[in-house]
């Protein structure tokens, strides 16, 4: 270098070099330079040896359909997590499971300073590929198999499948010595939005990790046309749009449960729960004349407006008894009107003995003011008693946890119906897995 010659401030920019196919003459454009082992005409599908000067044939293929084609054309541009890349290659690879075809999309992407990575595509699931730096250790099955968990980075992933993939489709430039119909053993493990692959190829592995991407983020980095394809179903490392936040659910649920319980001792501490009544009644059909109703004696009720709890006992027994109350304010005239029934049914059929209802009943009437009170009771009895004894029994300011019931309902409700719907999203995920739901529990069944 002369000195008058500037220093560069990095390497050149590296520009395309174009070529010609060997056997149909058709242009050629390496974008990778040294990167690439092998490239493919678009016009013939020959794939050749692109670290040949010549470009020496080392294979060609038949397309047997002409759906396949990149959703990312060749030679696209964009900016994915903050680096510019450029599509460089496409291939479609397939699997069978059950005699079921499985095919998904890779592309290649590459940058002259950071080098090459990959985004893969199924059903509209997208995730973004690169070759891992350090090797994940495996945990080993201890009864063969597959293993169940890998580790990588301090992060621990589960085994999703294992299947053989092969390679159908081929377009563009590969860092590797790419061949239509060759299959490799991949393993999954998942740890979502993660995904760590290892694809065996003969005796040599190599292993990647990947990240969950929507169509939405691949279509604004490339700035894509139109809409990215709908995403159809779970996919194996697909993050569940609930599954962050039903921890929160839960604790939120057990702080305010908390507070509820503390507030239901506070008022359980603070009602005075103060009997003023408490009075056993007999009747008498023989003595029953035109006026079946009576009243009690005159009781008073202090302090601030509260709850009255009124309390019906009667020995009934395949039998029933119906009152008709009037709690009636004897300065003011104002009266509540209500009526209980107390019955209960007993005997035995062909399931065993049952029995329904009860000897006894209770109801609260709110907001009661103070003052002296009495009850009016007119009593209906069941036609086949002749007579019988009941008692009553009222007491005043007792708590009512009907409400906290209800508010506790409500706090449960959206921890449960976020824990379902995370529960269904991975119970979809692991269906399609090797480790199915139905199959783990046919498992755990058999061994019981």
């Amino acid at each position: 270098m002369s000195a008058g010659t500037p220093p560069l401030s990095g390497p050149p920019k590296p520009q395309a070099k174009a070529l010609n196919c060997p056997k149909c003459g058709a242009a050629i454009v390496l974008r990778s330079f040294g990167q690439a082992e092998t490239v493919v005409c678009a016009s013939c599908h020959c794939i050749l040896d692109a670290k040949d000067p010549n470009l020496a044939i080392l294979q060609q293929f038949e397309i047997k359909t002409s759906d396949v084609r990149p959703l990312i054309p060749l030679g696209t541009r964009g900016k994915l997590r903050g680096t510019d890349y450029e599509v460089i290659g496409f291939e479609r690879r397939s699997t069978q499971v059950d005699g079921i075809t499985y095919c998904w999309h890779e592309y290649v992407l590459f940058n002259p300073y950071k080098g090459i990575c990959y985004l893969t595509e199924y059903n509209g699931h997208w995730n973004d590929i690169s070759i891992c730096k350090v090797l994940p250790t495996v945990d080993h099955n201890m009864f063969g198999g597959s293993s169940l968990t890998a580790n990588y980075l301090g992060e621990s992933y589960k085994h999703f499948q294992t299947a053989d993939a092969g390679t159908d489709f081929v377009l563009g430039e590969f860092p590797w010595q790419v061949r239509v119909g060759e299959k490799a053993a991949v393993t999954d493990y998942v740890h979502p939005p993660r995904v760590l692959s290892s694809e065996k190829l003969d005796k040599e592995v190599i292993w990647s990790i990947g990240e969950y991407m929507y169509g939405r983020e691949i279509w604004e980095a490339f700035k894509l046309p139109g809409v990215p394809p709908e995403a159809m179903g779970v996919y194996e490392n697909q993050p569940s749009p609930v599954a962050t936040n039903v921890a929160g659910m839960w604790a939120a649920f057990a702080a305010f449960a908390v507070l509820l319980l503390a507030l239901i001792a506070g008022f359980d501490m603070r009602a005075k729960k103060e009997p003023v009544l408490h009075q056993t009644f007999h009747w008498e059909r023989a003595k029953v004349a035109n006026e079946t109703s009576f009243v009690t004696d005159v009781f008073e009720l202090k302090g601030r407006p509260s709850t009255v709890e009124v309390k019906t006992w009667a020995p009934v027994s395949n039998e029933w008894i119906y009152l008709n109350y009037a709690l009636i304010n004897q300065d003011t005239g104002q009266a509540w009107d209500f009526g209980r029934e107390v019955s209960y049914y007993s005997g035995y059929d062909s399931d065993g003995s049952w029995s329904e209802g009860s000897r006894n009943d209770s109801v609260v009437i709110p907001s009661v003011p103070s003052g002296h009170y009495y009850f009016r009771i007119e009593p209906e009895v069941d036609p086949a008693v002749p007579a019988i004894a009941y008692s009553v029994e009222v007491t005043r300011d007792v708590p009512v946890f009907g409400f906290y019931g209800i508010a506790f309902l409500a706090l449960l409700a959206p921890a449960i119906i976020t824990s379902f719907r995370a529960y269904t999203f991975e119970r979809s995920r692991w269906s399609e897995s090797d480790h199915p739901p139905m199959q783990l529990s046919s498992s755990s069944g058999d061994d019981e």
